[in-house]
């Protein structure tokens, strides 16, 4: 990692079908092996059969879906005094959709589901209906960053 400055932002064009940037992080991050067109297949397969199951615009469930999972806080290391305290910290908004979606994807890839179309449309539909995997692990950080709220002084 460079000490000079930080890396520029790459930027990313909008995805083809709904020009939403954010469906486009979300594809890069399902993407396996450069295989962008797999990807695209996978998300807007899961995005026809959440229209198809719910009857609703499947970006809404989506951006709802990430919302539900983004976390608020999270706890950070930080080490003073030769003990590490685990201090709560607010995330900011680049960070919060980054790990939204990363877990999203986790979580999806862990269900049962024979395929990844399949997964992804019911992991998406349960974190819309504030349940799943992806929303668990974000109430798992919050309870996380309350229970360490007393080595709040510690922020830097």
């Amino acid at each position: 990692m460079s000490r000079r400055h930080r890396a520029e932002k790459r930027e990313i064009n909008p995805d083809p079908k709904f020009g939403d940037m954010v469906v486009t992080k979300f594809m890069n991050a399902i993407m396996y092996h450069g295989k962008k067109s797999t990807a695209e297949r996978i998300v807007y397969g899961a995005f026809d059969v959440i229209e198809n199951k719910i009857r609703e615009n499947p970006i809404e469930v989506f951006h709802a879906a990430l919302e539900n999972v983004m976390p608020q806080v999270e706890v950070r290391s930080r080490r003073v005094g030769g003990a590490t305290y685990q201090v709560p910290v607010e995330v900011r908004s680049e960070r919060r959709q980054a790990l939204a979606i990363r877990w999203l994807i986790t979580a999806a890839r862990n269900r049962n589901e024979t395929t990844m179309v399949d997964r992804l449309s019911g992991e998406m539909l349960d974190a819309a209906n504030n349940r799943g995997t992806a929303v668990k692990k974000r109430e798992d950080t919050h309870r996380m960053a309350d229970a360490n709220r007393a080595f709040s002084h510690y922020r830097w």
